[in-house]
């Protein structure tokens, strides 16, 4: 199997050698180029033509200009947005000018490997805990289907969710399950951190959006 070519775009050099120390250690990821400049990732993706360009946008609206230039001219080519930027906003810009993950650099090194497979499998990725907030910003309604999708939930979290839409309480929940009402009660602070909720009534909220939006996807 050829390796998978990945083109870097960092401003920050230690960042830059981190990231390249890091996906290099992956036997099946080529690193073939580098760049500091919004500028260098449309030279790059031309150039080179890779299957995966990270990028971090120091500069976001130049940034994002350049996604939007990517995705028209190469459209084949998967971006990553790896950056500080935590703003919804920012976010949202990313995804609508054809970003295929928005990865925050907060994030543990194993989200970002999760996110760069995801994405090299058609998928999209957003930072976890922050994607439902993305969701309900995003304008364009394909890339709102896209990201309803990438909210990755485990068995049981999706089982718990598909109760709580039935409006059941955590005793009623924990009996159909057959598990303990303690355990019910893990899986709701899990689901609170994904879901970027405060209490209960928000994780039901954001469940109902997820599933609107993915019958909607199945409609279209």
């Amino acid at each position: 199997m050829s390796d998978i070519t990945i083109a870097i775009v960092e401003d920050q050099p230690l960042m830059m050698t981190a990231l390249t120390t890091f996906l290099s250690a992956s036997t099946d990821f080529k690193i073939v180029a580098f760049g500091v400049t919004a500028a260098d990732m449309i030279r790059l993706a031309r150039f080179h033509v890779p299957r995966l360009m990270i990028l971090s946008p120091s500069v976001p609206d130049e940034t994002y200009d350049a996604i939007r230039t990517i995705r028209n001219v190469l459209p084949a080519i998967k971006i990553v947005a790896y950056t500080s930027q935590h703003g919804v906003d920012h976010a949202v810009r990313a995804l609508d000018a054809g970003a295929h993950g928005y990865v925050l650099k907060r994030s543990s090194a194993d989200e970002l490997m999760a996110a760069v497979r995801a994405v090299l499998k058609d998928e999209t990725y957003i930072t976890q805990g922050f994607a439902v907030r993305v969701i309900d910003a995003l304008r364009n309604t394909d890339v709102r289907h896209r990201v309803a999708e990438a909210i990755k939930l485990s068995q049981r979290e999706g089982q718990i969710v598909r109760l709580l839409l039935r409006g059941m309480t955590n005793k009623e929940i924990a009996a159909t399950l057959r598990i303990t009402e303690k355990t019910v009660k893990h899986y709701m602070t899990e689901l609170m951190q994904k879901m970027q909720a405060r209490n209960r009534v928000e994780v039901i909220i954001a469940a109902q959006r997820m599933s609107e939006y993915r019958l909607q996807s199945l409609d279209a």
